[in-house]
Parts: structure tokens; C-alpha cells; sequence
């Protein structure tokens, strides 16, 4: 198993257990604030540079 899909392993059971433990609404929050955060937090470079390699992999 890649390094990869074990972060995505990870972050699934990590959110299964939050929408056992927590109300739906603020699992929501935490599973869609998380990713937000860490994109608001990159340079405007490191955004750029994103946006290039995921336009690369839909082939554009």
C-alpha cells in the first residue's frame, strides 16, 4: 500500500469515527475546514504551482 492511500485509509476511518462521536454538522465542518484551511494556507506560488499539476492530470 502507497504512503498515499494509507493517509486516505487513515483520514477515512478518522472521519468515521468523528460522525460516530460528533454531531453530522460539525463532522461536516471538520472534514470540509480542514482541506480549506490547508489550501488558504499555501503561498500564492505553492497555489499556482497546484492548479498547473492538476490541470496536467485532467489533460488539458
Amino acid at each position: 500500500m502507497s504512503k498515499n492511500a494509507k493517509i486516505a485509509a487513515g483520514g477515512v476511518a478518522v472521519g468515521l469515527i468523528l460522525l460516530i462521536w460528533l454531531p453530522w454538522w460539525a463532522s461536516l465542518l471538520i472534514i470540509l475546514g480542514v482541506p480549506a484551511a490547508a489550501y488558504l494556507m499555501l503561498d500564492p506560488s505553492q497555489r499556482r504551482r497546484l492548479h498547473r499539476a492538476s490541470r496536467k492530470q485532467l489533460g488539458r
